[in-house]
């Protein structure tokens, strides 16, 4: 089972993975975008961990809804709301349970990559992070490494792709060749989620 610890390792993971990653997505997105989606994540991940340390919270959902509050607040652009949404709706749908299994989990995070397809109007194939997200969200039922296989996946196979929603489809065929930023920054955080559960099996916790 899955407890609030678990949570909050997770957020912290991404948090370091972002800010790790920030200037390759950047760099991502310089090419298809406003240059500026590293730069926004680490911003709001910083937020994260650091409302993480002044939080009392210990229930999964209500982790995971603060942290959807501080990425919808703190980051410009697009992300933030589709980010914030992703989290917050996935904290909402495990509720107030102080463990959640990782078919809870599964169950919820769809709910949130669905919240988010509606709130950006897009689906799979479009070359958003729904291309790496609802994969993996399917996948995480499965197991966690299947999970983050099936989120890089979906992120390397937005370069052929020719956007179709956000800012890189203005740009039509040029779109063409670029892995998504979105959808690559999406995969950090599935990887980030497979990492915390390679180490909560390793110290004896179940998952």
């Amino acid at each position: 089972m899955l407890d609030g610890d678990f949570f909050r390792r997770w957020l912290i993971t991404a948090a370091e993975a972002v800010d790790r990653e920030a200037d390759r997505l950047t760099e991502l997105d310089s090419a298809i975008g406003d240059a500026d989606h590293g730069a926004n994540l680490r911003r709001g991940f910083a937020a994260v961990t650091e409302a993480l340390a002044g939080s009392e919270a210990t229930a999964p959902g209500a982790l995971l809804a603060l942290a959807g509050r501080q990425l919808i607040s703190k980051v410009g652009g697009a992300s933030g709301p589709l980010y914030g949404t992703l989290l917050r709706t996935t904290g909402k749908t495990l509720g107030d349970a102080d463990e959640v299994s990782r078919a809870d989990l599964a169950q919820a995070l769809r709910a949130g990559v669905d919240a988010v397809a509606k709130l950006g109007g897009a689906a799979p194939g479009d070359k958003t992070m729904l291309d790496a997200l609802v994969p993996a969200a399917d996948a995480l039922a499965t197991s966690f490494d299947a999970a983050r296989a099936a989120a890089d996946k979906g992120a390397e196979a937005t370069i052929p792709l020719q956007a179709r929603k956000g800012r890189a489809s203005y740009l039509g065929e040029r779109s063409i060749g670029h892995q998504d930023p979105g959808a690559t920054s999406s995969a950090l955080l599935v990887t980030a989620l497979a990492e915390t559960a390679d180490a909560h099996q390793g110290s004896g916790g179940g998952v």
